[in-house]
């Protein structure tokens, strides 16, 4: 592997991981990285293998061989490098479905729970992301459909109940033209689902 400039294989949490290894700590070691690094590369394998209960099994089998892995890691990439490389290779050990090889394995029992605790945590904070840009997308919409989406799927109104807030003269309509503002908005909202589907598929939120 390639050595890359010292500036960024000498971070911070590179240095106290380094030095706990040096210590022959490999256990709280691992424990540091995996508190510091672990969010970010689970959300990395969600992203990679599009599955959740996927990605926390590889996240699982990347979080022991880092900690196996450290007692030999030469250094010569940055901490959160390394990660990226496991998780990359754990990934695609998966998907050839040699994923169960570290069945049986003995672990170490509180790396166990740092693990549980960053999958959880982790979780959701990605759920939390994925509303949030499921949220930037609507902010896109023009304002009429913005406002059909917040007074269906948020307000939960009928359709007749709409339809007024969108005819001219809501007061003085007849029903015929209730119905037809009805008929029109319902439409307009079928269509505004799918355009935000697309939208929320080309950006990998769904």
């Amino acid at each position: 592997m390639a050595r890359i400039p010292d500036g960024e294989a000498s971070s911070p949490l590179d240095v106290r991981v380094r030095a706990l290894v040096t210590a022959g700590d490999t256990i709280r070691a691992a424990t540091e990285a995996l508190r510091a690094l672990g969010p970010e590369v689970l959300g990395f394998l969600v992203g990679v293998l599009g599955s959740d209960a996927d990605a926390d099994e590889v996240f699982a089998a990347t979080s022991e061989r880092l900690w196996r892995s450290l007692s030999t890691f030469e250094w010569r990439c940055s901490l959160r490098t390394w990660m990226y490389v496991i998780a990359r290779r754990e990934a695609e050990r998966f998907r050839r479905g040699a994923q169960r090889h570290v069945r049986g394995r003995v672990s170490a029992s509180e790396l166990d729970e740092v693990v549980a605790r960053v999958t959880t945590r982790s979780r959701s904070a990605l759920r939390s992301e994925r509303r949030s840009a499921v949220a930037r997308l609507r902010d896109e919409l023009p304002e009429d459909d913005r406002a059909i989406l917040v007074l269906r799927v948020d307000r939960g109104l009928a359709w007749d109940e709409i339809a007024l807030a969108f005819l001219d003269d809501p007061n003085s309509s007849s029903d015929q033209a209730r119905r037809r503002e009805a008929a029109r908005v319902r439409k307009r909202f079928q269509l505004i689902k799918e355009r935000l589907a697309a939208r929320a598929r080309a950006e990998g939120l769904v």
